[in-house]
């Protein structure tokens, strides 16, 4: 590139911190612009899949992450009534070269801030400092923004390319898309984390029933979290209805709400309505993602992360492909001579992929292992699931998810770049 651009990012999430960190790798200057107040370790869990932990890997942060996280051994895979459909290893346990490991998402995104201030600079990542919109023209992009905790109109920023990392919500992603709307398929959610011993081990991610009839997502993300031996459990109860009354965003869930589907839940292995009613904290959600697009670009602005390619929070899947932007992204603008050209580069690389994601995570995301056998079976207890479907089959619908994630044992090669 004849100019090593200034890039602007509005966003200082998963996506923007780690869009920082990667072109700070590559000598390209950048500063982030955050509209919360501060970054504080907010929120509930994560899992960090292989290709998101061969991303973060490359960033230097593996050790600290696998420090302060869980590294799943197995996914498992059960109906209603507690019986295990199918379970794998997972992550170093099925032969990858990085670990998979269930995180605090608030410990994950202090950690990428305080890598972003330790290696840019401490002005590198501003905060309560929300993006309103851009004008462009041929010397570069200005950037608006208001004080969040105020409303009170910030001064402009100038760069020379801008990346909107704001989130769902995205207002640069609103600017050329006005008619841009959530999609909601009357899917509620509600999450949660809950001191409890460890469950079948304590290094298990497990899916539990079926959004028909009441799933639930359970895994570990602190171990020893009180030295009692107990681990920080987190826990994401989902629930498809005929109504299309959609949940709040990030407000305190209410039991009454969903804890009678799980009532019964109660097997030699977990008392799962136990679990909901011990939480320290139940947030309510809606499921929504939006139709994938095809034009992330525009000129000298561009759409990353869930700005880009808002997705179900199925499969684990939002965190690993933002990251998957991020790397990319940089290594455009490494790569091309023009800065429009960098852009229009990185979205034909990235868009078409995201969009199967997408795409998969509405039709068929893992729990569609769940959501198979309680078809076949017919929603009651199994005296032998072959006679329905055998785990050969099992384990075809869980690598399909894989390959069109893109994190299937050939795939997840170490990342380049830098």
């Amino acid at each position: 590139m004849s100019k090593t651009p200034n890039v602007v990012i509005a966003g200082g999430g998963i996506c923007g911190l780690a869009l920082a960190l990667n072109l700070h790798r590559r000598g390209i200057a950048c500063r982030v612009y955050e509209r919360a107040p501060e970054i504080k370790p907010l929120g509930v869990g994560i899992t960090l899949l292989p290709h998101a932990m061969r991303e973060l890997t490359a960033l230097g942060l593996r050790d600290e992450l696998v420090a302060v996280g869980i590294e799943n051994r197995e996914s498992a895979f059960f109906n209603r009534f507690g019986q295990l459909i199918y379970k794998e290893p997972r992550g170093r346990y099925a032969g990858y070269d990085v670990p998979e490991i269930g995180i605090h998402r608030g410990r994950l995104h202090v950690i990428l801030a305080d890598a972003v201030r330790s290696r840019l600079g401490a002005e590198a990542v501003v905060t309560d400092c929300e993006c309103t919109g851009v004008t462009q023209n041929e010397d570069g992009v200005t950037v608006n923004f208001r004080q969040t905790t105020t409303g009170q109109t910030l001064d402009s920023v100038h760069g020379d390319i801008v990346v909107a990392c704001d989130g769902v919500n995205s207002a640069i992603r609103k600017q050329y898309y006005p008619d841009d709307k959530l999609a909601f398929a009357g899917i509620n959610s509600w999450r949660g984390v809950t001191r409890h011993k460890p469950i079948l081990g304590g290094r298990t991610y497990m899916r539990v029933g079926s959004i028909r009839t009441g799933k639930i997502v359970i895994y570990p993300i602190i171990d020893n979290f009180d030295d009692e031996g107990n681990q920080l459990i987190n826990w994401m109860a989902d629930i498809e209805r005929d109504t299309f009354v959609r949940n709040d965003w990030n407000q305190p869930g209410k039991l009454e709400d969903f804890l009678p589907v799980y009532q019964d839940w109660k097997f030699d292995w977990l008392d799962v309505a136990q679990m909901i009613r011990d939480a320290h904290q139940i947030l309510e959600y809606p499921m929504v993602d939006k139709d994938p697009i095809e034009t992330w670009t525009f000129d000298r602005v561009t759409l990353a992360g869930d700005a880009a390619h808002p997705m179900y929070p199925r499969g684990s899947n939002g965190a690993a492909q933002s990251l998957i932007d991020a790397r990319t992204l940089a290594d455009t603008l490494v790569a091309h001579q023009d800065m429009k050209q960098a852009l229009k580069a990185y979205e034909a690389v990235r868009a078409k992929a995201a969009a199967a994601v997408v795409r998969t995570n509405r039709q068929s995301p893992p729990d569609f292992i769940n959501t198979t056998v309680e078809r076949l079976v017919g929603d009651k207890p199994f005296d032998k699931l072959d006679d329905y479907i055998t785990q050969d089959e099992l384990r075809q619908l869980s690598e399909n998810y894989k390959q069109v994630a893109g994190f299937t044992l050939a795939d997840v090669v170490p990342a380049r770049g830098g």
